[in-house]
């Protein structure tokens, strides 16, 4: 395939087609006429040697390779606006424009709200957009990383991508303020016989790894797909739960829980900001990743919990 001889407005023509599967609505959607898309439609399907969209009843559905097209449009979509849209020279209090950054609960609320009180301070014009991370990231990060302006994650999940580091945080159990087992401290043995609450998603936590070459195997009782609700599910109980300590300390207020310092030596976490190396050089960029690493110094310098 020569790309040089490829009309890149397809690419828009494509998803609009295959998201909104219609032709009509496809051309009013990127501005096109209906006989225009409609030429646009063939060309795509001269390329492709299938129909895309198929008709059935009164209505178009996407064929098999339509359906396979749908989320690499998407992706591919994304990474030519972010390519297109990079800019050699960038003033944050002058400039207008959004930022994606996936993110769990917990890099959130410890990191992405400081990174928000910045950039409303010092940017008025910049959007932020968090959205969750999800499962596939560490089997697609290739494709992830391209299709957003950057990952909050902790160093241990990925690699092989820039990474701008942030600040460390330390992890710490969880009990309830009346646990009636555990008092001043918490032993190997109570790891392993007491209930856990735990994160669904345990690429996010590379310590909870660490338990499994201690021999401990978690009584998992609860899981859930936040780090915010561990206390929660743990005051009151007799369970147990994994939980960095930024995130303790910030909930300490509406969670009748104490934190006690591992049995063990544990991995202390490093969060990082990861990007797809073709945002390296854009200025945009380079400004969104040197506030982050001011936002991460400050947290870092603040008196720990």
């Amino acid at each position: 395939m020569n790309l040089a001889r490829l009309d890149l407005n397809l690419v828009v023509a494509l998803r609009a087609l295959l998201e909104e599967r219609n032709v009509t609505r496809a051309g009013q959607r990127v501005g096109l006429s209906q006989p225009a898309m409609s030429a646009a439609l063939a060309r795509l399907r001269r390329h492709f040697g299938d129909d895309l969209l198929a008709r059935v009843g009164g209505h178009y559905e996407l064929t098999a390779l339509g359906q396979v097209l749908l989320d690499r449009t998407s992706t591919a979509y994304d990474v030519l606006e972010r390519l297109f849209t990079s800019q050699a020279a960038f003033d944050p209090a002058k400039e207008s424009r959004e930022f994606a950054l996936m993110a769990s609960d917990y890099a959130i609320a410890v990191f992405g709200t400081e990174l928000a009180r910045v950039v409303h301070e010092e940017a008025p014009g910049i959007r932020l957009r968090f959205t969750q991370t999800p499962p596939s990231v560490v089997d697609d990060t290739t494709t992830l990383l391209s299709a957003t302006d950057g990952l909050l994650m902790p160093h241990g999940v990925i690699s092989g991508f820039p990474v701008t580091d942030l600040y460390e945080d330390r992890w710490v159990f969880l009990v309830a303020d009346d646990h009636p087992s555990v008092d001043g401290r918490i032993t190997r043995q109570d790891l392993a016989r007491l209930p856990w609450v735990t994160y669904q998603r345990t690429y996010d936590a590379p310590a909870v790894r660490q338990l499994g070459m201690l021999g401990i195997e978690p009584r998992v009782e609860v899981s859930v797909d936040s780090f915010q609700l561990l206390p929660l599910l743990v005051a009151g109980t007799r369970r147990i739960a994994l939980v960095q300590a930024r995130i303790a300390a910030l909930m300490a207020p509406v969670a009748a829980v104490r934190a006690l310092e591992p049995p063990y030596e544990a991995v202390p976490l490093r969060e990082g900001l990861w990007w797809h190396p073709v945002h390296t050089h854009d200025a945009a960029h380079i400004w969104l990743r040197e506030t982050a690493a001011r936002v991460g110094r400050r947290l870092a310098d603040a008196p720990g919990p």
